[in-house]
């Protein structure tokens, strides 16, 4: 099958104007980085979602689902077959104690709105920067708090295109890890329930927190995030620091020195340049210490 017959099929189902051909993902990705895509379907509804994921799998197509990209790299040469995006699909709703969100939804956005419900349990995301959807599928954290200590049910798409929901004990979340990303769903939506705060201690915890991502964190610069996963008994960005890593990369791409977990695009790297600071941190910090750090964000694409 060719391009053409992909594009003229998903448009039976998804309006023409979301269907873009040779999609530059640099600007769909926090590294501003990687290649183009074949075919990039933008869904308005669950239903298009579903039947994008259908017919990819029904015709051997591959198919990769793209959130904010904020822990994602982009090989230059790009990916083949279909992206996903689900940016259009962020629809919130609050009922009470519960917040029912879709996949495409900024997940420091909906922490946000909770807070402006007066709900606590969300505030530990304030700052992160990814969609729903990334954050179900690595059980997103920060500063104490995860995704798993709030989600009570997700409703997802199975690699066939089917619609199934899981409870939080179904979703097997732990440490970036889900069955989601182990299974290959795709989120739809995630509800969870949180409890009635005070506005107060709610806010100032939000105002803490902002705070203290905004003095340790680059977030003048494009990046991935924290790059690496902490190792058992470590902390990543300390054995970096220690490695005498930060300031030094590979081309463009940099480890910071304001935080040596974030590895930045700091003058117009290549997607090939992160990637070798990548390894070569790897690399570095199990001569120095032998200790393997694994990487909690995720390379796609073709070089």
């Amino acid at each position: 099958m060719t391009l053409n017959q992909w594009e003229l099929d998903l448009a039976q189902w998804v309006p023409a104007h979301n269907i873009k051909r040779n999609e530059s993902l640099k600007k769909y990705t926090m590294t501003k980085l990687g290649g183009k895509a074949d075919l990039f379907v933008l869904p308005e509804t669950e239903e298009q979602a579903a039947a994008v994921v259908k017919y990819a799998h029904e015709h051997q197509i591959p198919l990769l689902m793209l959130g904010n990209g904020s822990n994602m790299v982009v090989r230059d040469g790009g990916i083949r077959g279909i992206v996903l995006h689900f940016s259009l699909l962020n629809e919130v709703r609050i009922e009470g104690n519960t917040i029912i969100v879709q996949s495409g939804a900024l997940i420091k956005e909906v922490s946000k709105m909770a807070a402006a419900q007066c709900l606590t349990g969300f505030e530990f995301a304030c700052g992160i920067p990814g969609s729903i959807g990334g954050a179900m599928a690595m059980n997103a954290g920060a500063y104490g708090g995860e995704v798993k200590d709030i989600v009570t049910s997700c409703t997802l798409l199975t690699p066939e295109g089917e619609q199934i929901i899981l409870t939080n004990e179904q979703l097997e979340l732990s440490y970036r890890k889900s069955i989601i990303a182990k299974n290959g769903y795709y989120v739809l939506s995630a509800t969870f329930e949180l409890t009635h705060g005070d506005q107060q201690e709610i806010d100032a915890k939000i105002a803490d927190l902002t705070h203290q991502r905004e003095s340790k964190q680059p977030l003048e610069y494009p990046s991935a995030g924290s790059v690496f996963k902490r190792p058992p008994g470590y902390f990543a960005g300390k054995l970096i620091q220690d490695s005498d890593l930060q300031g030094k990369g590979v081309g463009g791409a940099e480890v910071s020195t304001k935080h040596a977990g974030f590895i930045i695009n700091k003058d117009n790297a290549s997607a090939t340049d992160y990637i070798e600071t990548i390894k070569m941190v790897q690399k570095v910090v199990k001569e120095k210490f032998n200790v393997d750090l694994e990487m909690e964000v995720k390379i796609v694409g073709e070089d």
